[in-house]
């Protein structure tokens, strides 16, 4: 596989670094869904474009090289092989309308698809879990996400928050960057797998105050404990041992 590494800026190539390993994390930790599914980054802040899979390709195939530039319409405007136009309805809405995101992560997890389909959603009973409380959107399910006109609805849905239920269908994440998108993920999956486990017991549950998980939710916002910030390091050295791919 060509490197294409002097063919772009330092930070345009960094962002695909980071997306690329976004991928691939995703693949190991259980997430990937054949060829389905997309996590997509801005190219660059000079740009109004974003990256995202070149659709046909495993998780574990995609590479810094390989991702496509699409623009904010869904053309493909470098890159070659073509995008699930689902991915562009999805991840451009967020894109178009949040300036100040920088990624978007949707996954069709075996617990994220379980919790969707809850009416009750996602309950935070777990320390992790509180930094989700009062912080989590929804989305009603449309159908498969092939209407442009969906676009609008699924930003106003999201509002401020950077994590989304989607009903029926998976989970949604954003930040401000791929570290902090994958974060989100990691512990939203954990969330939802816990929140599974802890109600097919069938006992009384211990379930923390309003008042508590609301004052853990504003610790997990203090700058100190920055979401992905400490973690983003450990997870691409598991990669690297892994002698991944997704560099090239």
């Amino acid at each position: 596989m060509t490197n294409k590494k002097n063919t772009y800026s330092s930070e345009e190539w960094s962002n695909r670094v980071n997306l690329a390993a976004c991928y691939h994390l995703a693949d190991h930790f259980g997430w990937r869904d054949i060829i389905w599914n997309h996590i997509t980054a801005k190219t660059s802040k000079n740009k109004n474009t974003f990256l995202i899979n070149k659709f046909g390709l495993r998780y574990d195939e995609i590479s810094a090289s390989n991702l496509l530039e699409i623009d904010l319409e869904g053309n493909v405007v470098n890159g070659e092989g073509s995008i699930n136009y689902t991915g562009f309805v999805i991840h451009g809405a967020i894109h178009k309308a949040k300036e100040n995101l920088h990624c978007v992560m949707h996954t069709h997890s075996r617990a994220g698809l379980a919790i969707s389909c809850l009416k009750m959603g996602l309950e935070p009973i777990i320390q992790d879990a509180a930094m989700f409380h009062n912080r989590v959107s929804y989305h009603e399910w449309e159908g498969m996400s092939t209407n442009a006109e969906e676009c609008e609805r699924l930003s106003k849905s999201l509002g401020n928050n950077k994590v989304m239920i989607l009903r029926n269908h998976g989970l949604l994440t954003c930040g401000e960057s791929v570290s902090e998108t994958f974060v989100l993920m990691y512990y939203l999956e954990r969330a939802c797998k816990n929140q599974l486990d802890t109600y097919s017991m069938g006992l009384e549950l211990s379930k923390p105050s309003s008042n508590l998980l609301e004052f853990a939710a504003g610790q997990y916002e203090d700058p100190m404990f920055k979401t992905g910030k400490h973690e983003w390091p450990a997870l691409i050295r598991l990669l690297d041992d892994k002698k991944s791919i997704y560099k090239q």
